[in-house]
């Protein structure tokens, strides 16, 4: 008997008691885009901040910042932990990181949809119907790395539209972000910009409206991209595996634990009859195709052409 007890006690010594990441990563820290101002960023994702950390039992805090290059560089300097980014800020910081991101989750409409298009916006009242309309005008790209409000429309207007931006148009500024862009062109600084929309009834100028930002019917939309892939939900590859599959199920499983952080986070609108209902995983080769748009888009602009 006490061969036994000594035997089971050597082998209880001898195995390894795994360590739980969160004495590591006590706080997780995600960082979110400069779609729309600070304040409501931080009010929209804050139901999901305290969400995840009931659920992880860490802290759990926001990353902002005045650009999207400024989270896509925190993610590459081991700053933040997660990030929810769009299509193109996430092959900016794949790039950024030498391949160093994990996207692990995106998200899913009501009827399975799980993409959304660019859109260029114009003042209803400005007479410019198109983009034809548009030429000699001001246009207005949101960020360098926005997929919807940059790399798809300029992409676009290069290979399949013949329009060259910077001739083109009288200025190509970057308003910043969406919503300074939509609220230039109804403020008269710009003519036209580029923005994005889920439906026809959710989208950056649809949320406006309902924030009081801008009154219904100022802007209107005069072209629209074929549909582009939504953006992941993206980990820094050199955390422990266990950690990004513990967020991976807490997020997957918000809509049924926590329906108002999820409602919060996706704006959620009663009277959307296509509106985002989960999640569903993805990985790197899904957006393989932003990236090399975007190596496209990079190589064009070196060139000047």
């Amino acid at each position: 008997m006490k061969l036994l007890t000594t035997t089971a006690l050597a082998l209880f010594v001898a195995t390894p008691v795994l360590a739980d990441w969160r004495e590591d990563y006590q706080v997780v820290r995600f960082g979110i885009l400069s779609g729309e101002n600070e304040a409501d960023r931080i009010a929209r994702n804050q139901p999901l901040a305290d969400y995840l950390s009931r659920e992880l039992g860490v802290e759990v805090e926001i990353f902002t910042a005045g650009n999207y290059d400024g989270v896509i560089q925190a993610m590459a300097a081991d700053q933040i932990e997660i990030a929810r980014f769009g299509s193109s800020s996430y092959a900016a910081a794949y790039t950024a990181t030498n391949g160093g991101v994990t996207p692990f989750l995106s998200v899913v409409k009501a009827d399975g949809n799980t993409g959304y298009t660019s859109i260029v916006v114009a003042r209803c009242d400005s007479g410019i119907e198109s983009l034809d309309d548009a030429a000699g005008k001001v246009h207005a790209f949101a960020d360098p790395d926005s997929t919807s409000g940059f790399a798809v429309p300029f992409f676009n207007m290069k290979t399949r539209l013949d329009i060259e931006p910077e001739s083109y148009f009288a200025a190509t500024p970057f308003s910043g972000s969406h919503e300074a862009g939509v609220q230039g062109v109804v403020n008269g600084t710009f003519d036209t910009a580029s923005t994005y929309q889920n439906s026809e009834i959710d989208g950056i100028p649809q949320r406006m409206v309902a924030k009081g930002m801008i009154d219904a019917g100022e802007v209107c939309t005069v072209w629209k991209s074929p549909e582009i892939t939504v953006g992941p939900w993206t980990a820094r590859s050199n955390l422990p595996p266990e950690m990004i599959e513990d967020i991976k199920t807490a997020i997957l499983e918000m809509p049924e634990k926590d329906l108002n952080a999820f409602h919060q986070h996706t704006s959620f609108d009663p009277d959307d009859a296509n509106p985002d209902v989960g999640y569903f995983e993805v990985d790197h080769s899904r957006y393989e195709w932003i990236v090399d748009m975007r190596e496209w888009i990079r190589n064009e602009r070196r060139s000047g052409s």
